[in-house]
């Protein structure tokens, strides 16, 4: 893998061509995106890519899920820089927050919430079920402290909005709004999961009165619980229309 080569133009998706298909059997993924990642550019066109729907958008905070959602961001990509020459040798700088700061928590400026597998946390959690893309069962767990409705909420919204009928009426200020980030939607069942934690806490993903936070992913196939999600939710991710038939039947 060159590390160093750029195209000279880079459309949209040009970096999905880095990832790495599964050489190892039907209890893995059937690509791997983390050969992506290792890719300064492809990474920042990534990140960059999925954001774009969302810029001017109110965001609170990003969350990610446990563990790859983390990744999608230890670089700053306010803006894509024109190519830089390749070093003569590539140094590895190990970054200390894999969980405790996203991409696009960074190109937002905004803070990271971790949603964990369930046993990690040593805090307060609330738990969720959920089937994986392969069919396990499992559960995530998110701290309880960090997107209930607030005072800080209460003065953004006012006192009262206007609701359906003839005279203004108040409504509870809502939770922290969150852009929820992953690798990969493939049945839908992990970020429906997550959707429905971040919900039960308090915070909005989706809401009316024009809340415009949503949903990222590199690749959101087009799967009952896939559909479900973007019917719903504000979404992006990176696959362009005429390749998404092939990520669909993992081609």
């Amino acid at each position: 893998m060159d590390l160093c080569h750029v195209p000279a133009t880079r459309e949209k998706g040009w970096y999905l061509a880095l990832m790495a298909p599964n050489v190892k059997g039907a209890n893995y993924a059937w690509l791997d995106p983390s050969r992506l990642y290792c890719h300064p550019q492809g990474l920042q066109d990534c990140v960059a890519d999925l954001l774009q729907p969302f810029q001017g958008d109110a965001i609170d905070m990003v969350a990610g899920i446990d563990a790859m959602g983390f990744i999608l961001g230890e670089q700053h990509t306010a803006h894509r820089p024109a190519r830089a020459p390749c070093p003569l040798s590539l140094r590895v700088l190990t970054l200390l927050c894999p969980p405790a700061g996203a991409a696009a928590a960074a190109t937002l400026r905004k803070g990271f919430l971790a949603i964990r597998k369930a046993g990690h946390l040593c805090v307060q959690t609330e738990a969720q079920p959920y089937t994986d893309y392969s069919g396990r069962e499992k559960r995530m767990e998110l701290r309880t402290d960090a997107i209930s409705p607030g005072e800080a909420a209460k003065g953004r919204w006012g006192a009262a909005v206007w609701a359906r009928g003839a005279h203004p009426q108040p409504l509870p200020p809502p939770g922290l709004r969150i852009l929820l980030v992953d690798q990969w939607v493939e049945t839908g069942g992990t970020m429906r999961a997550a959707i429905e934690l971040v919900e039960r806490l308090g915070g909005v993903v989706a809401a009316p009165l024009g809340v415009p936070t949503g949903v990222a992913a590199i690749c959101m196939e087009s799967s009952e619980g896939g559909r479900w999600i973007q019917e719903r939710y504000k979404c992006s991710h990176c696959v362009p229309p005429r390749l998404q038939p092939r990520f669909d039947q993992h081609q």
